[in-house]
């Protein structure tokens, strides 16, 4: 007899668990008036750097903390620390993404409550992370320059379940002749619509639109949760919007 019916339905028990752990964290970000951003893409696409980039920029004007996934070490919580902004490393051993279950368990004990954002950093990997919900109000895909034109058209998967498309290191773009219109063309291929962000955490190219858009989010945030107060509703997930 087949075993596949059996690891079929172990996974959909595992992803049904997780949305049932990332809608109860969505409703407590919610309540708190939090905004939360992951971020995926593979190992050395520069979302750390980007990460630091906003962390300094932001935390001047908002109060701001990150948690970072990774298999191991504390490099990357360490370095984003240098920031001012509290971080906390998760570290998932074997597990190549992050669950909403890990989330919760790092929140525990951690004043984050009074936090205008939250970014959280998952693990190095396109795969893994696509299908499991962190109670995210914004998920950005990044992909780097020196990655190739045809990223989002190898996983679609993540480019489908994510919100927003960053292209970093655009200060190299012409250096390893990446083909900046292809890029754009394949990403709206597999999610049409999707917004495009072309960033340099190096040079700064691009962080000043970038950050206007992610603060005009915050205050749309604000807003639907005085709406979704006033008519005693819960605001819908970024996954719920997309299905209606």
């Amino acid at each position: 007899m087949s075993e596949h019916p059996r690891l079929v339905q172990v996974r959909q028990h595992i992803l049904k668990h997780n949305d049932s752990a990332a809608r109860a964290l969505r409703e407590r970000f919610h309540g708190a008036g939090t905004y939360v951003v992951s971020l995926v893409s593979s190992p050395g696409a520069g979302k750390t750097a980007f990460l630091e980039k906003m962390l300094g920029s932001l935390g001047g004007r908002y109060r701001i903390a990150a948690l970072v996934g990774d298999l191991a070490t504390d490099n990357d919580a360490r370095r984003l620390a240098r920031s001012g902004a509290a971080v906390k490393q998760i570290i998932t051993g074997t597990v190549c993404h992050l669950e909403a279950d890990m989330v919760a368990t790092a929140l525990l004990g951690w004043q984050w409550e009074g936090l205008d954002f939250l970014f959280i950093e998952n693990v190095g990997n396109l795969v893994c992370p696509a299908t499991f919900d962190l109670g995210e109000e914004l998920r950005l895909v990044l992909f780097s320059v020196t990655e190739g034109e045809d990223k989002p058209l190898k996983y679609p998967t993540i480019f489908n379940t994510s919100d927003v498309a960053v292209i970093t290191k655009i200060d190299i773009a012409s250096a390893v002749e990446f083909d900046r219109i292809a890029a754009h063309r394949n990403i709206q291929s597999v999610r049409p619509g999707m917004p495009i962000w072309e960033i340099s955490a190096k040079t700064g190219e691009g962080m000043d639109a970038w950050l206007g858009f992610l603060e005009s989010r915050l205050t749309d945030f604000g807003q639907d949760r005085q709406a979704a107060a006033t008519s005693n509703r819960m605001p819908l997930s970024p996954k719920d919007r997309d299905e209606i």
